[in-house]
């Protein structure tokens, strides 16, 4: 009966049922690796489609064409960011919202929100740029959170990229998105509050203490040079989750030198290299950059680092938010960090799109 035998996950050095703290969160995940093969009845994520064209007429991000708003893009070679047509906030929102009794809170929700295009190739994604393009992308967004940072009514800057249909994008040329905003996201201010009393415990900074304790364990590094690192945090919560940061703490990556830009942007592309080539197909996750506030107040705790949340656990099986999540408050991991850290090690580091030409990075 060898072939119908289960092996139980922790015969493999694989946690099976156990909770593990998430410092920057300050909540428990919980960490269930054998239900990866819990059976699916659901429909085949479709990820792995033909490749576009470079240019395409009707992309609304591509140069020279009209965009939904009437405006027309130049021909631009570069990065190119633009006033998002279809804002979620905006600097005409209510200052005043009056709720409709003492026992609801209102607010003014109140900002700018932009568009970043990364490249102008409508057929590549953030993993097949150079590594230069990398690093020029991430000193527009330096440039980005100075201009926006510094405006009086903007108290946080968030920069992210959703990338893949499964994740809702309904455009695959390679952008990202920019919130400037008057409040300060949930999980920012968590951040901050966690790190202000680690430092107040401590007097070292909460997450140069997960890389040093991270580098110290190894099992989860993805990718490191002189000044940056990626790995899959101990306590990561989606199956392929990975945190690129610079090995010096910062409020935010105004801070970081044109050689920390450059390295952070080598670590960033290795690891979206090792995404797509895990299952040779355009990896989908979400990105966002976790910044200090721009309130003009000392967040010397904080520590400036990029998240990846990809929803696939395997090509056809999504992470799905349901009971332990959404009415238990607490989020269940299907896999184990040390295993998924272990695949994505194990991928080449030329992108497989690549690999026909030569291997050229």
């Amino acid at each position: 009966m060898g072939d119908s035998t289960t092996i139980h996950p922790q015969a493999l050095g694989t946690p099976a049922w156990e909770q593990r703290w998430h410092p920057l969160r300050q909540e428990w995940v919980i960490v269930a690796a054998h239900r990866q093969s819990r059976p699916w009845s659901g429909e085949t994520v479709n990820a792995a489609t033909m490749a576009p064209p470079p240019y395409v007429p009707s992309c609304y991000l591509c140069p020279g064409n009209q965009r939904v708003g009437g405006a027309t893009n130049p021909t631009y070679e570069g990065v190119y960011v633009f006033d998002n047509d279809h804002p979620c906030v905006g600097p005409r929102a209510p200052k005043h919202p009056v709720a409709p009794s003492p026992f609801f809170a209102a607010q003014a929700a109140d900002g700018l929100a932009r568009v970043v295009c990364y490249t102008p190739r409508h057929d590549l994604s953030l993993a097949e740029l150079p590594v230069p393009e990398v690093a020029a992308l991430l000193t527009v967004l330096q440039q980005q959170q100075v201009e926006l940072g510094s405006q009086p009514d903007v108290n946080c800057v968030l920069a992210f990229e959703n990338k893949g249909e499964v994740v809702g994008v309904s455009n695959p040329h390679p952008h990202g998105q920019i919130y400037a905003t008057n409040f300060v996201f949930k999980t920012i201010e968590t951040e901050l509050g966690a790190g202000k009393q680690h430092l107040r415990d401590t007097g070292r900074v909460l997450f140069a203490d997960l890389i040093r304790a991270e580098k110290d364990d190894a099992r989860r590094v993805l990718f490191e040079n002189d000044s940056a690192i990626a790995f899959v945090p101990y306590f990561a919560r989606y199956a392929y989750e990975v945190y690129v940061a610079p090995k010096n703490s910062y409020a935010s990556i105004a801070g970081l030198s044109a050689g920390e830009i450059n390295d952070l942007a080598a670590a960033l592309r290795a690891v979206l290299v090792q995404y797509d080539n895990l299952w040779r197909m355009p990896f989908p996750y979400v990105q966002v950059l976790h910044q200090a506030p721009t309130d003009g107040a000392n967040h010397a705790g904080f520590h400036f680092h990029i998240e990846l949340h990809p929803p696939l656990r395997q090509p056809n099986l999504l992470k799905h938010l349901a009971g332990p999540e959404i009415g238990g408050g607490n989020f269940l991991a299907d896999t184990c960090p040390e295993d998924k850290a272990a695949e994505l090690r194990s991928q080449p580091d030329v992108h497989y799109r690549h690999m026909a030409e030569g291997g050229s990075k």
